[in-house]
Order: C-alpha cells, then sequence, then structure tokens
C-alpha cells in the first residue's frame, strides 16, 4: 500500500464499517434513501433496462438487492472498500451479483469493473470522499453513452441537534462537516471522451430532509457505532466522560431527534460526443462559432430546424462554406420553413406544426464530436400546446433537454451581456441541462468575463474579436480558440 494520508485514512474508515456486526439493525436510514434512490433510477429509466450496473459502496447490500430484484436480467457489479461488508452483502443478496473490492476514489485499480456501465450508483457513501468531485468524475468516466449516474450524500445540517447540544455545553462537536446543497448543485460530474472532448452530464440535485427520533443520545451514538460510522472529522479531539454526559443530557432534554439532509444527484451523460450550441439572443453569432466548432473537433454539423429559407440559403450551406466540411459531416436539417420566423410560427404560416418525431438525435459517425446548432434563444418556440392531445408546448430550451448534449452559450461580449448571459445560464440549470461553457463574441471584455465565470459559474471557453467578414479563412484561425478543449 502507498504511504498515502488520504487513502490510509479511507482503508481506516473502511476497517470500521468492516467491524460493525449489526449494521443492518442499526442502519434505518440508510435502507430509507436506499428506497428512495432507487425511485429517482426507475424514473430515470423509465421503460428501459440497464444492461450493466455498478454500485460503489455497496455496505451490506440494501440498494444492491432493491437493484438485483428490479432488473435480474442486468450484470450487477457491487463493490466496498470493506471486505467483510461486502461477504454480509453476498450472503444478503445470494445469486446474480458481483462482489468485488474498490476504493470509489481509485476505481480504476479494480480490475472487475473493467468496461462501460448503463448505471452507477452508490448511496449515502460519497459523504466520505475527500475529493467528492473527482470520485463522481472518475465514477462517471465508467459511464456509456446515455449512462446514468445516481448517487444519495448527506449536506449541510446533518445532525445539527448533536452540534447544538455541544454547543450548548462549550464543546465542540466531532462529527464530520458536509457540504452545503448550493456547493453539491455548482459541481457536475464530468468525464471525456476519446478525443478529449468535455462529456458533461445533465441533471441535477434534489434535497430531502428526513428526522429521525432517536430515542436519546446515547441510543444515537451506539447506533452509529453498529453502523461504523464513527470515524471522527480530522483533528477533533474525543470529549472527556463528563463532557459527553453534558452532551448527551442537553441532546435529550432538546427532544432527541435528529435532522439526516439528504441530496439526491442524478446525473445522464451525453448520448454521444458533441455540443449543442445555443445563444442569448438572435444573431450574436452562433454559426460563426459553430462553423469553428466543426473545425477545431473536425465534427458533424445539425441544424435541427431552419427558418428563413425564403431570404437566405439557411446555415447549413454556411457550414459547409466556412469550414470546407463535406456532405457526409454537413447533415441536413431535422426540418426547413420559409418564414424567417420562430419555428412554432413558420410552420403555421405554412399550415402545419413542427414535427418532433423528425427531430431525433443523428446517429452518424458516433465516435465524431456532433455540433447542434439551435435557433435563436433558449425560449424559442418550437410547437404550440396541442389542447385536444393535451400536449404542452416546446421551446428550443425542451429539445436541448431531449437531446442530452451540453450546451455552449454564445453570448455578446458588451454591454448588457451580464443579464442575458447569467439569465440564460440559470435557465440551462433549472432544467438540468449541462453546459460545456460560454463563448464571448465581440471586443475583449476582462471585466464581463470575470463576472460571467463568477456568478454564471461557468467557464468562458473562447472569447473571439469582431470579424468584419466572415470567411473559411477567418474560422480557420478562430478554431484555434477551441482546439485546446480536445488536449
Amino acid at each position: 500500500m502507498r504511504s498515502d494520508g488520504g487513502r490510509s485514512e479511507r482503508w481506516r474508515i473502511g476497517e470500521r464499517f468492516d467491524a460493525a456486526a449489526d449494521y443492518d439493525g442499526a442502519a434505518s436510514v440508510q435502507r430509507l434513501t436506499a428506497g428512495r434512490l432507487m425511485r429517482h433510477i426507475e424514473l430515470a429509466f423509465g421503460g428501459k433496462k440497464p444492461g450493466r450496473i455498478l454500485e460503489f459502496g455497496c455496505g451490506t447490500g440494501a440498494l444492491t438487492l432493491l437493484l438485483r430484484e428490479r432488473w435480474p436480467e442486468a450484470e450487477i457489479i457491487a463493490t466496498d472498500i470493506a471486505p467483510a461488508m461486502l461477504g454480509r452483502a453476498e450472503g444478503r443478496c445470494g445469486a446474480g451479483v458481483t462482489f468485488a473490492l474498490m476504493d470509489m476514489a481509485e476505481p480504476d485499480a479494480a480490475d472487475a469493473v473493467r468496461g462501460m456501465f448503463d448505471l452507477v450508483c452508490g448511496n449515502l457513501v460519497l459523504q466520505w470522499a475527500a475529493d467528492r468531485e473527482k470520485v463522481l468524475d472518475g465514477l462517471a468516466g465508467f459511464l456509456a453513452a446515455d449512462g446514468f449516474l445516481a448517487v444519495s450524500t448527506l449536506t449541510e445540517g446533518s445532525f445539527a441537534e448533536w452540534r447544538q447540544a455541544h454547543e450548548a455545553v462549550g464543546a465542540e462537536a466531532g462529527i464530520r462537516r458536509y457540504p452545503a446543497f448550493r456547493v453539491l448543485e455548482a459541481g457536475w460530474p464530468e468525464g471525456a471522451d476519446e478525443g478529449g472532448l468535455a462529456r458533461c452530464a445533465s441533471g441535477r440535485w434534489v434535497a430531502e430532509t428526513v428526522l429521525e427520533q432517536t430515542g436519546g443520545g446515547l441510543n444515537f451514538l451506539r447506533g452509529l457505532q453498529r453502523i461504523g460510522a464513527t470515524a471522527p472529522r480530522a483533528g477533533s479531539r474525543p470529549l472527556a466522560p463528563g463532557g459527553l454526559r453534558r452532551v448527551l443530557c442537553r441532546f435529550d432534554t432538546d427532544g432527541a431527534a435528529m435532522t439526516w439532509e439528504i441530496a439526491y444527484g442524478l446525473f445522464r451523460m451525453p448520448p454521444r460526443a458533441g455540443v449543442f450550441v445555443t445563444g442569448t439572443d438572435t444573431g450574436v453569432g452562433k454559426t460563426f462559432v459553430s462553423a469553428c466548432l466543426v473545425r477545431a473537433w473536425e465534427a458533424l454539423y445539425w441544424k435541427p430546424l431552419q427558418t428563413g429559407l425564403c431570404e437566405e440559403d439557411g446555415d447549413t450551406p454556411e457550414i459547409m462554406r466556412l469550414t470546407g466540411a463535406g456532405p457526409g459531416r454537413i447533415l441536413p436539417p431535422g426540418d426547413t420553413f420559409l418564414a424567417p420566423l420562430s419555428p412554432e410560427d413558420a410552420a403555421r404560416k405554412e399550415g402545419r406544426r413542427v414535427d418532433l418525431a423528425r427531430l431525433a438525435l443523428p446517429e452518424d459517425d458516433r465516435f465524431r464530436p456532433l455540433v447542434v446548432e439551435g435557433a435563436g434563444g433558449l425560449m424559442v418556440p418550437v410547437t404550440e400546446a396541442d389542447a385536444a392531445c393535451g400536449t404542452p408546448g416546446v421551446m428550443m430550451i425542451d429539445l436541448m433537454a431531449r437531446f442530452g448534449l451540453p450546451v455552449v452559450l454564445v453570448a455578446r461580449s458588451g454591454l448588457g451581456t451580464l443579464n442575458h448571459t447569467l439569465l440564460s445560464l440559470g435557465a440551462l440549470r433549472t432544467r438540468g441541462i449541462a453546459v460545456l461553457g460560454v463563448v464571448l463574441n465581440g471586443p475583449l471584455n476582462p471585466d464581463n468575463r470575470a463576472a460571467i465565470e463568477a456568478h454564471g459559474k461557468v467557464r468562458v471557453l473562447a472569447e473571439l474579436p469582431f470579424v468584419e467578414k466572415v470567411t473559411p479563412e477567418a474560422v480557420e484561425r478562430l478554431s484555434r480558440c477551441f482546439a485546446g478543449r480536445r488536449d
């Protein structure tokens, strides 16, 4: 074993769980969250069936058993850092599951988990990770295209009553601290495809509060011991017996209830390599940026909806002209309309509706990135609601969510961009749509760039100067601004 402090700490935690012989009898909240996480997973898959499932931190198999019962045909690999836990999980679940020793912080070291999975999941284990985002990114790397990463974890506010009882008697609780929910919201898992293009996961975190009636502080401590969750916060010092008695008395006097703040995260990897290019407005340079990306990544290009063909040839032939890519890489639009209006209005002018069935993400050359260019901004109407069929209207942002590709948001660099850009980023995050980054068009504006990165919690991929005449030479030159995405 390497003399790595972080790794040694993780294995010490594993040894505590290994010694928890009565884990199942005490882990009532863990069983509750396993069931609720399972419901989130089922909703995500709908009628689909995952072929391969990887569970990390399986413990004694509460979630493992639910997975096996729901999808008995799936290949399930359940892992944990504690060998004795794996033994108890195997005894609980029986045949149909492969159990393997794995450290979630170093999943590449486990031979059993080679290959791609349709589902990677873990119940109430992520809070033990020293570097949560690194663990999520590493596990996301095992996901197949369109695969799901599903986790539950503790957040700030968990065990607040226990901390308050300590504070009331002038002591400090040695219990671990957990991240605020807003911190979790800012960190989504991200992997990379074979060419190095970021595979940002779409999804969201959902918060839940569970109130446990402990039956007294002594019962609470015994419960932690029974499940092995006794590893203290680094640097904390245990209380003397007298101090602990005062804490227990205060906790019991205050009602002996315990709050668990749970966050459930469910993230979907893109169905293929690629991005959806949208803008904060019409005319901000989406087609120019799309051309640069097609050139930089040697990507495919697809425009789902093209309007305004009565006035111009459209964006598809323009991309072909600017990039020099042939028809094999420049795919025909999903649907086209004559009027220079929103797809909804342009279709109405022609006496028809946008046929969403025609807007399936192309399957062509799946290992080559696909640049999808939207029409206008996020809230451009695509179809109106159909009262007779009971179907809601569809906006451009709905198509983004449907396609599942991370978004490149194109914005102006100058005055007024902060409001438009931050509103757009907020709308995307609310819908659980991943954002690869922002591209700023126009004169360099360091203040606006810094504000967008800080308040939008996003990276600016490139700042493109104003180009008086958009030519293939200009696209070739400025496409180098994006070449680093494939390093």
